[in-house]
Order: C-alpha cells, then sequence, then structure tokens
C-alpha cells in the first residue's frame, strides 16, 4: 500500500472535514486521534471505502507519510498544541513539517517556529477560515511560517481551498513565523466588526422602524444582490426567513447574549500594542460582552430610562440611508484592520501582499464579500496607500454615503438605540479627515501635571518644550515623549 500525502492530527469536525476534502482532491491522508475510539468511527463511517488511512499511534500515523513527512494539527490552540509537537518531535527527521492549522494566537507561532526550526524541521502555522462548510468544500486558507515548508505544501493548499471565479485559489504564502496566524486573527476582528454592523442595522430596523422578521429578509435579500452582497449579509436574509416549528421567526426566540472565541479580544489588544486605532472591532468586541450581562440589562430596563423609539418619515427612504450606513462603516473596519496590518509588518519584518490578502479573503472565508476585490483593486492601483478611506473609489463611495450616515447614528441615538460600531465608524472618519484635534489641550494637561513635554506648531517636529504652568514646578521635564 503506497504511503500518504499528509497526515492529520485531531478528528473534531473541522479535521475530518479537512481530511474529506484533501481525499476528494487526489491526496491520500493518513489520520490519528488521541482518541482511538474516533479513528475507528471515522474509518468504519464517513472514511469506508475512500483513500484515507487509520492509524492508531503517532509511530503509526509517521510510518504511513511519504517524505519529507507533512503533519496537520487540528487541536485545540494553546498548551494541546504545545504538548503534540513535543510528542511529535522524536519520530521525525530533517526537512520534516509539522502545520497547526487551530486558531492560534499569532506569538505562540513565532515561538513554535523557531522552537521547531531549531530542532531541523519545518512549521507551518496556517489560519483556516469558512467553518465546517469551508473546511469540507474549500477553506479559506493562510499559511505562514518556515518558507522551505511551502513548496511540498503549497499543490495540498491550492487544491484544497476556495477559488474565485478564475480560478485562482483564495490561499497563498502570507510571510514568516506568525504571519499567517496574524492575517487571519485581523481576520476575525473584521468578522466582527461586520457582524456588528449587520446587527446594528437589524437592530434599528426591528425597533426604530418596527419591521417584522420577513420584511427584514426581504431587505437582506436584495442587498445581497447589490455591492453588500457578502456571505455574512445571505446568512441573515436566510437566518429572517428560518420558522421554527410554530411558524414563527427563530431568531426572535434566540437569547440575546452573544459568545467568542477570544480573536476579536486579540485583534484589539494588538491593536492597543501597536498604537492603530481599531475602534470598531473595539466597540463589536465590547458589544458582545454587553450582551454577555442579560441579567444586568434586565434589571437596569426597568430603572434606566430613555426615550421611546418613534419613527416619522419614509421607511423605504430610511432603509436606503441604513444601507449606506452599514457600507460605508464597512469601508472604515477594513480600513482599520488593514493599518493593523502595515503595521504588524513593520513591527515583524513581515512583507505582506496587502492586495493577495484581500483576495485570499475573497473566497471560502466569513468575510468573504464582492468588496474584498475593490480592495485588491485599490492596492493594485497603490501598493502603498496607508488607509483605504484615501483611495479614490472609496473616498468617493464614503462621500455620497456621509449624509445618511450621519443621519442614521443621529437618530438612533435621539431615539436610544445603541449602535456603537456606526457611530464608532463615523468618528474614526471625522477624526481621520481632521486637520486639527483637541490633543493640544490633552498635552497641555500632560505637561501641567507630569511635565510630559509637547511640540510646538510654530516649531520644528521632533523639539520638545516644557511649561512651568504655575510658576512652582520649575523647569525639569519627563526625559521620556509618547506621540
Amino acid at each position: 500500500m503506497s504511503k500518504a500525502d499528509i497526515g492529520l492530527i485531531g478528528l473534531a469536525v473541522m479535521g475530518e472535514n479537512l481530511v474529506m476534502n484533501m481525499e476528494s482532491k487526489g491526496f491520500r491522508v493518513a489520520v490519528y486521534n488521541r482518541s482511538t475510539e474516533k479513528v475507528i468511527k471515522f474509518i468504519e463511517g464517513r472514511a469506508k471505502g475512500r483513500n484515507i488511512i487509520g492509524t492508531y499511534s503517532i509511530q503509526e500515523l509517521i510510518d504511513n507519510l511519504k517524505t519529507p513527512r507533512i503533519i496537520m494539527l487540528m487541536v485545540k490552540a494553546g498548551k494541546p498544541v504545545d504538548e503534540l509537537i513535543e510528542k511529535i518531535i522524536p519520530y521525525l527527521e530533517k526537512g520534516d513539517i509539522i502545520i497547526d492549522g487551530g486558531n492560534s494566537h499569532f506569538p505562540d507561532t513565532i515561538r513554535r517556529t523557531k522552537y521547531v526550526e531549531s530542532k531541523g524541521l519545518l512549521y507551518i502555522g496556517t489560519g483556516v477560515s469558512g467553518g465546517e462548510e469551508g473546511a469540507l468544500k474549500g477553506p479559506s486558507l493562510m499559511p505562514g511560517g518556515s518558507f522551505e515548508a511551502w513548496q511540498h505544501v503549497k499543490p495540498i493548499f491550492q487544491s484544497i481551498c476556495a477559488k474565485v471565479e478564475d480560478g485562482t485559489p483564495c490561499c497563498d504564502w502570507i510571510g514568516s513565523d506568525g504571519a499567517g496566524h496574524f492575517v487571519k486573527m485581523v481576520h476575525n476582528g473584521i468578522e466582527y466588526g461586520d457582524m456588528q454592523l449587520i446587527c446594528e442595522a437589524y437592530h434599528i430596523m426591528r425597533d426604530y422602524l418596527g419591521m417584522s422578521a420577513d420584511e427584514m429578509h426581504e431587505v437582506f435579500k436584495e442587498w445581497n444582490e447589490g455591492e453588500l452582497d457578502s456571505y455574512l449579509i445571505q446568512i441573515t436574509r436566510d437566518i429572517l426567513a428560518y420558522k421554527d416549528t410554530d411558524g414563527k421567526p427563530m431568531v426572535d426566540k434566540i437569547l440575546d447574549t452573544a459568545g467568542q472565541k477570544g480573536t476579536g479580544k486579540w485583534t484589539s489588544i494588538v491593536s492597543l500594542d501597536e498604537g492603530i486605532p481599531l475602534t470598531l472591532i473595539g466597540e463589536a468586541v465590547y458589544a458582545r460582552f454587553l450582551s454577555a450581562l442579560k441579567d444586568e440589562r434586565v434589571a437596569a430596563s426597568k430603572i434606566l430610562k430613555g426615550p421611546k423609539p418613534e419613527f416619522k418619515g419614509d421607511k423605504k427612504t430610511f432603509i436606503n440611508a441604513i444601507k449606506d450606513s452599514l457600507y460605508a462603516s464597512k469601508i472604515v473596519s477594513y480600513a482599520q484592520g488593514y493599518t493593523l496590518l502595515q503595521a504588524a509588518a513593520k513591527t515583524y519584518n513581515w512583507n505582506l501582499k496587502y492586495g493577495e490578502i484581500a483576495l485570499i479573503w475573497r473566497g471560502g472565508c466569513i468575510i468573504r464579500s464582492a468588496f474584498l476585490s475593490k480592495i485588491k483593486e485599490a492596492f493594485d492601483r497603490n501598493p502603498n496607500l496607508t488607509n483605504l478611506l484615501l483611495d479614490p473609489l472609496f473616498k468617493d463611495k464614503v462621500e455620497k454615503a456621509q449624509a445618511n450616515w450621519r443621519r442614521v447614528v443621529a437618530e438612533a441615538v435621539l431615539n436610544g438605540i445603541p449602535v456603537p460600531a456606526f457611530a464608532s465608524a463615523l468618528n474614526y472618519y471625522d477624526g481621520y479627515r481632521c486637520e486639527r484635534l483637541p490633543a493640544n489641550l490633552l498635552q497641555a494637561q500632560r505637561d501641567y501635571f507630569g511635565a510630559h513635554t509637547y511640540e510646538r506648531v510654530d516649531r520644528p517636529r521632533g523639539e520638545f518644550y516644557h511649561t512651568n504652568w504655575t510658576g512652582e514646578g520649575g523647569s525639569t521635564s519627563a526625559t521620556t515623549y509618547t506621540a
């Protein structure tokens, strides 16, 4: 019997689906799971009669692989990955490849790449997006790590990944060490933002316009046929149409508390470390935290009063205004995400290809949308683009949407409907286009109480000054200055 092209450890649903995907594309796959019952169940069930080898020990898995051996780990992120790497290494030889396909935090992938390479082996940390269906039918893949491993993994990854209309694979080499997992993390952060924006549009339609789930279904159906065409708009359309056994909308029966796995939080934390204003994604994360305070919110609703939403005007016109607000806010969300990618590329010395990243996200992943091709075009026009808002196409889109965007945020605020992501996006836009922010006063305050110094508008940048504001502080100033 011929040996397998790749081995996979971890037969949960994502692992199983990736194996089925690989086998369907002509690759022979060996599988192993810590719980051997899962191997038996898989081999005798879904994998029966297919070109898949069941193995019952790490030694047996390794013995069934072609060289260089490629082993993909689909296990829970964190300590389990480190433990598994330690168990595998003794069985491997120079040039063999370990792939982590879980949602690992990128600093862990940086550390693991260095460690595995020190053993004479190669390491890849790859983002896998698209959920269970994507894993089976074609995910978006974002590999990074030991570049030498890419030539061996590329034929498999680019065969199993999603493809855009012209056949371009939604998978390409991202960069060294943790680059792949970093890009996947930012993808997930943008996903948080997209979902929150859609939820705010739904909230406004439901509580301000008084629309039913069926009416909103029709709106999202129409939106999905235009420039907002995306996977998340599509599934929102379908969710709003879905009925429970009693014929009532299922969405109305779901408790309003949202969960999360942490990648959105990671994105927000990294943005703070990098000094990048990722305000919209941060608000999306906080909105989930707030939703989890269900009992507190129920109690507060009986004590804290606000305006009762009351819409007056043409509903169709306002729905179009919501659409414009959603599109403009979406541009800001991606603009912020890309500024974080650019900052991290400098910090970690990654040569990220921003247009290609948009193309990788164009299919297979959760944020896939027609919109992403516009980002690819923007970076094709200007590879040194510092912010998507400055691209002529996106600038034009935001300017055309701006009046409606402001109207929706204003009316939501006046009617007591929380729109943290819409408002945050608009505030970022206004802040970014503001030539003179009030930070001059802020810096004066810092200098007043802490002698933190300041720069002057009438002197060259890089010269720092301190004022003795009270006449008692003397001329000594702090030795550090942070812009």
